[in-house]
């Protein structure tokens, strides 16, 4: 992957503003339900490969608040497979865009729900199905409703979609 100024820079906001939105809910961010604002740049990676990095160290960055230090190795797992299996859904040919889009919003719900899920079972003796269930709806909140609304609209603007892939407008819209 060759890096230019430009990407590292976008790259680097889209990090920290993973990190200051899922820090600054403290509690809601970890734990059972996982309240997560910031997992709607997620959707990120729906366009460019780049931001599987980007929001991996955003969320590794992140979990370093954790009460549950194992959270930077299990829950940035979840989201580096969370994150490259949107960048395959999003690059795949087709006309139909925004149920894609959709498809791709699920994806951490289903990752996060399974691997935090299991890791709040062994590390707080949380029930599994419960904690799954849990953080997984936390995610269809912050990334599905949320952040398909959000980048449904910020898709019909050019400059947005130049800015976020990196001076190429994709023609998934």
């Amino acid at each position: 992957m060759k890096f230019e100024a430009r990407k590292l820079a976008v790259m680097g906001a889209v990090a920290a503003a993973y990190v200051v939105l899922t820090v600054m809910l403290g509690d809601l961010a970890y734990m059972g339900i996982q309240f997560r604002i910031s997992e709607a740049l997620m959707l990120l990676c729906f366009y460019r490969k780049e931001y599987c990095v980007a929001l991996s160290v955003g969320c590794f960055i992140s979990n370093m608040f954790s009460p549950m230090p194992i959270d930077m190795l299990v829950g940035t797992s979840a989201t580096v497979i969370a994150a490259v299996c949107m960048y395959l859904i999003g690059k795949t040919d087709g006309k139909a865009h925004l149920p894609k889009l959709i498809a791709a919003s699920l994806v951490p719900a289903a990752a996060n729900g399974v691997i935090v899920g299991l890791e709040l079972k062994f590390a707080f003796g949380l029930p599994l199905l419960l904690s799954m269930a849990q953080v997984a709806a936390g995610e269809v909140v912050c990334v599905t409703f949320l952040g398909t609304a959000i980048f449904s609209i910020l898709e019909k603007n050019k400059s947005f979609m130049k800015l976020i892939c990196f001076g190429k407008v994709p023609m998934k819209a």
